[in-house]
């Protein structure tokens, strides 16, 4: 009986301290990349590349499926690339330089 009275208690403590922590004690999350979904797609799709490349070499693959999926895999890397490209913010003009005439 004196252990079920502990175990209620600490599960009780332990539910208000939960519930009751205050917001101010809780860290901030860490700012997300606008790209970070695209970052990933293409470290995926470089993964898939080399690992094509590979089960190519070993001769799983004929010459024509290699050259299409490769194809394939490029026209979405260069998708994604300019598209990390048009989100990322341009770099500013150094101030005091004139452009070449």
């Amino acid at each position: 009986m004196p252990l079920t009275i502990a175990v209620v208690i600490l599960l009780a403590v332990t539910l208000l301290y939960t519930l009751f922590i205050r917001a101010k004690d809780i860290p901030p999350a860490d700012p997300v990349s606008p790209t970070q979904h695209l970052d990933e797609r293409k470290a995926t799709i470089y993964e898939n590349l080399r690992d094509l490349q590979f089960e190519y070499r070993l001769g799983k693959l004929s010459d024509e499926d290699y050259a299409k999926t490769k194809l394939a895999l490029q026209k979405e890397l260069a998708l994604v690339v300019a598209e990390i490209e048009k989100l990322q913010p341009k770099p500013a003009a150094v101030a005091g330089k004139k452009a070449p005439r």
